[in-house]
């Protein structure tokens, strides 16, 4: 196996050494990067039993303790930044400046959670009893299992991790396939906030690496109480479903189909610039990319070339590199999906622009971006294609842009670039976006981690990240207290023997 020299200085750099038969590679150039071995069956339910005495012993150790942990991880991702990055990038693919801001993201997310861990509050609730109180609590829930798309391969780890620590729980992590490497990653620089903390039990972490069998078996045992879970809809329909059977608790962040409105007051040239990162960044493979742009008719023809002329000048090649702007597809059979979406829009009547495979760097899966000019939201408009294709269509009258942006399956992001304040509040209203995600003059990608992030419909319904997404990882508890000589009964009950 013949391994790059960049790829061996970042692995050197992590102490990691893998070896297997399942081979790691990288999509910029497809060259190997590891050998790595899967995880089995027997293996995966060790980790789990582990994983579940290791709670048992850390739900008892003060959440604002718990977090120092939090906090020494956040000190060793700011020693590994550059490295970490440059890791995600040659795995995933995503331009260096995108690698580096998913780190950032990771080290922010940890500030968070450490704020958070003197903020876990419940409730007191008035009593119709007189001489009672009631309260509600909040518990350390269990095992979560964190399993996490390629796009972007930390980022989501950190958003569960720390909120799970933080509340209370063990951590086990099965990563995508594709970017194995970033979480072996991860796992070590977590180990090294370990050995600095000190006294946290043994089995707290796991980094599970596997097919989707090793996947299915994380997320059928019963000790594992919550499963985060990344990735697409038909993904999260298996998991989401497994996970009821046997009452766990499932936190899904699933496919998106976001769309920007482009009203006639709007600023045009902020516009631009939103939509070529929203459409284009991580080469359209984000759940938030900017997919259907729905223009005022009294804007669209004048708008559309300029839109056309940026598309063609974003320059495409190796993410490592200064200027580019567009990396690769993950692997090839993500450029043919592409390939077939394009002919089938072009079947249902688009007009396309760009689009075609582009041989940037030998050996990776490299695209243009395309536009597809559509009469109306048709079967392809209505699906998610991970790739960057940002379909095109005119609106007359403001609710029918509101419509067309909710008659999708997905409820992820949305947004709309217009200076009226009465569409702007509309667009935000309950008769507005029905996107977990709804935006104002800012493009549809690139949350922040102070807000819940999440979506509705096909999306899952989960929220990962900010506000009070804390809550997925506890178990609730409603305490009534007695404090009288009494017992009165609730609702004038009387039951006297």
């Amino acid at each position: 196996m013949t391994i790059s020299r960049q790829t061996q200085d970042v692995l050197k750099y992590f102490d990691l050494e893998p070896e297997g038969p399942f081979v790691v590679t990288s999509p910029v150039d497809g060259h190997a990067m590891a050998g790595l071995r899967f995880h089995t069956q027997e293996e995966t339910a060790k980790m789990i039993a582990q994983a579940d005495a290791a709670f048992r012993q850390w739900r008892q150790i003060p959440a604002p303790r718990r977090a120092e942990l939090v906090r020494l991880l956040g000190e060793e991702l700011r020693k590994d930044k550059e490295m970490l990055a440059r890791l995600v990038t040659l795995e995933c693919g995503k331009i260096i400046s995108e690698g580096r801001g998913e780190v950032q993201e990771m080290i922010d997310i940890c500030d968070f959670a450490v704020g958070l861990s003197r903020q876990l509050y419940g409730l007191t609730i008035a009593s119709e009893r007189p001489g009672h109180h009631m309260r509600e609590t909040w518990h350390p829930l269990g095992v979560v299992a964190i399993i996490s798309a390629f796009n972007f391969p930390v980022a989501v780890w950190a958003w569960n991790v720390t909120l799970a620590l933080v509340c209370g729980n063990s951590v086990i992590w099965k990563p995508s396939e594709k970017t194995p490497l970033t979480a072996l990653a991860c796992g070590k620089i977590l180990a090294r906030a370990l050995v600095r903390f000190g006294d946290a039990p043994d089995g707290l972490h796991h980094v599970l690496i596997g097919d989707a069998k090793i996947g299915e078996a994380l997320v059928e045992n019963p000790k594992t109480a919550l499963v985060s879970a990344t990735g697409s809809t038909p993904m999260g329909r298996k998991v989401g479903v497994r996970v009821a059977t046997r009452f766990g608790k499932s936190l899904l962040e699933l496919g998106g189909n976001a769309a920007m409105i482009l009203a006639p007051s709007a600023d045009l040239e902020l516009a631009l610039r939103a939509i070529t990162f929203s459409a284009l960044g991580t080469s359209g493979q984000r759940c938030t990319t900017l997919r259907r742009l729905i223009i005022h008719e009294d804007i669209y023809g004048d708008f559309l070339p300029r839109l056309k002329k940026i598309f063609a000048s974003v320059k495409i090649g190796n993410p490592l590199e200064d200027g580019i702007l567009m990396g690769p597809l993950i692997d090839e059979t993500a450029l043919d999906h592409m390939q077939k979406a394009l002919t089938q829009a072009k079947a249902e009547g688009g007009v396309v622009t760009g689009g075609g495979p582009v041989e940037a760097v030998a050996g990776g899966a490299y695209a243009a971006p395309a536009i597809v000019e559509m009469k109306q939201q048709s079967n392809i408009v209505r699906s998610e294609t991970f790739a960057p294709i940002l379909y095109v269509m005119p609106y007359r009258d403001f609710e029918q842009a509101i419509a067309m942006n909710n008659d999708v399956p997905q409820g992820l992001s949305s947004c709309i670039f217009t200076l009226d304040v009465r569409e702007a509040e509309q667009f935000l209203s309950d008769i507005g976006s029905d996107c977990g995600i709804a935006n104002v003059n800012i493009g549809s990608s690139g949350a922040e981690i102070g807000g819940a992030f999440g979506g509705e419909k096909e999306t899952g319904g989960g929220r990962e990240s900010g506000s009070d997404a804390w809550k997925a990882y506890m178990r609730r508890q409603t305490n009534t207290v007695n404090w009288s000589r009494e017992l009165p009964l609730a609702q004038g009950v009387e039951f006297e023997v």
